[in-house]
């Protein structure tokens, strides 16, 4: 058998293995991420190369994200967006031709500054396009850096059918995963219907008790008017007034309530879609939202002897954001922390102003942060607190809260910064770049 064949059949053998060891590798795997992961692993290990990158296209943003890197700097470059048309992964995502590089510097659409941004030199690589149905290009998967010499033609038809088996799986990851999504759906639209059954007899007997109630107080005020004897007419008048009082507090209490349920359906639903609505801005005194919400859950943080107070500094200044959607974030931050309260614990809601002489993150947002003394979080759910693969530590926990916290800081464009440590506590500090009113009336007052 001559060289050459011999050297055929052996890049057949290789290319029948590593269809072998894909398929088995992915057959098994239903979550995006994990299929993502699996593939790029797998592809480094039958080219022998020393790093690589499986970058997706993302229609909402019109960009190619890095989804997902393996070797040096891997957390630096997971995340990055660049324009579909920028660099060898835009060309190949563009054509859906494979390209070989023996030397990128050499090579005018590589891009350099990503390489510079993270300090990791590339000398070759390869580049693969990744196609879905009918053969629409969904991403590229890169492989670099060739432990001994050269990519050849060979790496590149051994990767181009490894992208062919990660592009199927990652197409059939996708259909499981919206077929997972509608089934919830469905569910969760089923509920909604009983919960809105359920509320509706309670708001009407709410709204008829009030209009029976300002009838029932108009009559008693006429007998009482017509009662000689003065002492009697007083009794009975501050009888009735004790319970005008206070009645139409009870009335709004009970219709905010239902209200509050519905809205809260609704915001479980936009999270387990993963709707991140467009916010509606307006100036907003974000001390009286926090107040709020401490108003509501008092009566639960009462109950179990946990402390909340709200701080914010004395002249903190109105801010334009989306009024609602801040108080989902800080509802769902204290509701969690005084699910974490232990004994006598206590709970801060600061709102505060970064420093406006710095670009955002490190200056000019204003901050909403939740601090405990609770718990504390274990490093593995720290870890996956605000993303897909969040993790509850309450029994029957679904991880929505922090689902909704996180809608709410990419809506406005913020972010999210956590500490955590068992035993004593946790800290949640929500970043929104700040675009200031005037000063708030309700937070002029030292707290």
């Amino acid at each position: 058998m001559s060289d050459q064949l011999q050297r055929q059949v052996t890049q057949l053998r290789r290319q029948l293995d590593a269809v072998r060891r894909i398929a088995m590798g992915l057959s098994s795997i239903t979550k995006f991420e994990e299929v993502v992961q699996e593939a790029l692993n797998l592809s480094l290990q039958v080219v022998d190369a020393g790093a690589g990158s499986i970058v997706l296209y993302d229609p909402e943003k019109n960009k190619l994200v890095f989804k997902y890197v393996v070797g040096e700097k891997a957390d630096q470059l997971t995340g990055l967006a660049i324009d579909p048309d920028q660099g060898i992964a835009g060309k190949v995502f563009q054509s859906g031709e494979s390209d070989i590089s023996e030397d990128v510097t050499t090579r005018k659409e590589h891009l350099r500054e990503v390489g510079e941004r993270v300090g990791y030199v590339t000398q070759n690589m390869v580049t693969v396009a990744l196609k879905g149905v009918e053969s629409k290009p969904i991403g590229v998967m890169q492989v670099l850096n060739k432990a001994d010499g050269q990519f050849d033609e060979y790496d590149v038809a051994l990767l181009e059918i490894v992208g062919a088996q990660v592009a199927a799986a990652l197409e059939t990851a996708r259909l499981h995963e919206e077929a997972r999504l509608a089934a919830i759906m469905r569910f969760i639209g089923n509920i909604s219907h009983d919960v809105k059954n359920l509320i509706t007899p309670t708001e009407t007997g709410a709204q008829t008790l009030q209009f029976v109630a300002d009838d029932c107080f108009a009559q008693l005020d006429e007998v009482a008017a017509e009662i000689g004897d003065e002492q009697t007419r007083e009794r009975l008048t501050a009888a009735i007034d004790d319970l005008r009082s206070i009645y139409p507090e009870m009335i709004a209490i009970i219709l905010e309530g239902c209200q509050a349920v519905q809205q809260r359906m609704a915001e479980i639903s936009a999270a387990v879609k993963g709707i991140v609505a467009e916010p509606q801005f307006e100036v907003t005194d974000v001390v009286s939202v926090a107040q709020r919400v401490v108003s509501l859950l008092s009566a639960q943080a009462e109950k179990q002897g946990t402390t909340v107070v709200v701080e914010s500094p004395p002249d903190m200044p109105r801010v334009v954001c989306d009024r609602k959607q801040v108080y989902n974030l800080i509802y769902n931050l204290l509701f969690n922390a005084l699910d974490e309260a232990v004994g006598a614990s206590h709970i801060a809601i600061r709102i505060k102003l970064g420093p406006s002489d710095a670009p955002f993150p490190e200056g000019s947002y204003f901050a909403i942060e939740c601090e405990d003394n609770g718990s504390g979080m274990p490093e593995h759910v720290k870890a996956k607190l605000f993303t897909d693969e969040a993790v509850s530590t309450k029994p029957m926990g679904t991880g929505l809260g922090t689902r909704i916290v996180k809608n709410v800081v990419d809506a406005h464009g913020g972010t999210i910064e956590v500490w955590s440590e068992e035993g004593q506590g946790t800290r949640i500090t929500c970043k929104i770049p700040a675009t200031l009113g005037p000063t708030s009336d309700s937070s002029a007052q030292a707290r």
